[in-house]
């Protein structure tokens, strides 16, 4: 809906709460945020599963308030032009700090001790006979001295690494496709393994910081575990498939693990003695819903508004400073020529291209173009006719 001055009035359809602090980044003159919203231009969402849901063709732009993207449909957003934006490393803190209590928990035998001493029916003297009787039973170990494998070293990763490196433990890591910025930001005392199973060798524990993909399902299997040292502990707090459960519970049984923390029950994992099962903590902070809420209601304002894309998982990052002038965005396949056609398009409506900017990530392109007048409705007719185009949106002019 246009307003005066040809202002755009986006709507945006909320599937969960959504932190004020992240809404309030969408001033209500311009931005229209409910739950209950018709023909939406965007969505926000935390844990909504959208794989259920009848996605309205309006939508240009989906955030998810979280980093997890699993309950939204990622590639036929990409096939219908539509980024899936989300908010990595906003919620770092957070994970990082329930890595190391998992790690503490395991190590320290904390539930099993807790939960020791709330079956005790004593008092007084009797009570502290009990207490000190069945203590013996919870020895743990402590953490600095032993090898920490940490798998995935995104900003959480690089996070937990730093942290026990502080606590004195020797930290071995593993990402294949460590950025450059996380690389920066990793302490110079974290070692580098070469393979998975280089990591697993000699590991006392094992702290988990990757997606759920086809290449990481199952990563954490009977074979590596068996690579690891007796009585290790191992802690997810990524994805459950990450780890086969069963493998995981047999080594708890046989005692090559000394325990199992996970933030992903499963009947079999409450069950085990040895294993902590928690009820997906690993973000449930005030601050990390604000910061995710934060992160990703400006992401998405940004490319309602100027097309620029950052943080969107199907998505190139692309991202282009505004002029005085019109603008136009294109998603299309990553096929040949696409920017030439479309130039072509520009060039034919009489159009001179004051800026461009075009960048592709697999299957998907997205070009931004800047023009020096307004694009009549036939030239943008033209692009969108072009084959491979996905979507085309008319920005114009910055307000």
């Amino acid at each position: 809906m246009r307003l005066g001055n040809d202002t755009i009035m986006y709507k945006i359809q909320t599937l969960n709460n959504i932190a004020v602090e992240g809404l309030r980044r969408l001033p209500r003159e311009r931005f229209e945020v409910a739950s209950e919203i018709t023909h939406p231009d965007a969505v926000l969402l935390r844990s909504h599963n959208m794989h259920d849901m009848d996605i309205p063709k309006t939508v240009v732009a989906i955030g998810r308030a979280g980093a997890g993207t699993n309950n939204i449909p990622i590639d036929e957003m990409a096939q219908r032009g539509v980024p899936v934006f989300n908010a990595p490393g906003a919620n770092a803190n957070a994970v990082k700090e329930l890595a190391i209590a998992g790690m503490l928990i395991g190590a320290r035998n904390l539930c099993g001790a807790s939960e020791y001493v709330s079956a005790l029916k004593e008092t007084g003297d009797s009570l502290n006979k009990a207490v000190e009787a069945g203590k013996k039973q919870f020895v743990g170990f402590e953490l600095p001295g032993k090898t920490l494998g940490v798998v995935g070293l995104g900003a959480i990763g690089v996070e937990v690494a730093n942290a026990a490196l502080a606590l004195g433990m020797k930290v071995v890591g593993f990402d294949p496709a460590i950025t450059v910025r996380n690389a920066w930001q990793l302490s110079s005392g974290v070692e580098y393994a070469e393979t998975l199973d280089q990591l697993f060798q000699h590991a006392d524990f094992l702290t988990l910081h990757v997606p759920l993909i086809d290449a990481t399902r199952n990563l954490v299997n009977a074979d590596r575990l068996g690579l690891m040292n007796d009585g290790a502990v191992l802690v997810n707090f990524a994805r459950g498939g990450v780890v086969d459960e069963s493998a995981a519970l047999a080594a708890l049984d046989s005692g090559k693990l000394h325990a199992f923390v996970t933030d992903f029950p499963t009947p079999e994992s409450i069950a085990h003695p040895k294993a902590v099962a928690l009820p997906h903590l690993g973000a449930s902070t005030a601050e990390a819903e604000q910061n995710c809420a934060i992160m990703v209601a400006e992401n998405v304002k940004d490319y309602l508004e100027n097309g620029n894309v950052r943080f969107a998982v199907n998505f190139p990052e692309a991202r282009l400073a505004r002029l005085d002038a019109w603008r136009i965005t294109v998603a299309n396949a990553n096929v040949p020529n696409m920017v030439g056609q479309i130039s072509t398009c520009i060039a034919d409506a009489g159009l001179n291209i004051e800026d461009l900017l075009n960048k592709s990530s697999g299957d998907l392109a997205y070009t931004i173009v800047d023009v020096n007048a307004e694009p009549s409705r036939e030239m943008l007719d033209h692009i969108a006719s072009i084959e491979g185009v996905l979507t085309l949106r008319n920005l114009g002019k910055p307000v």
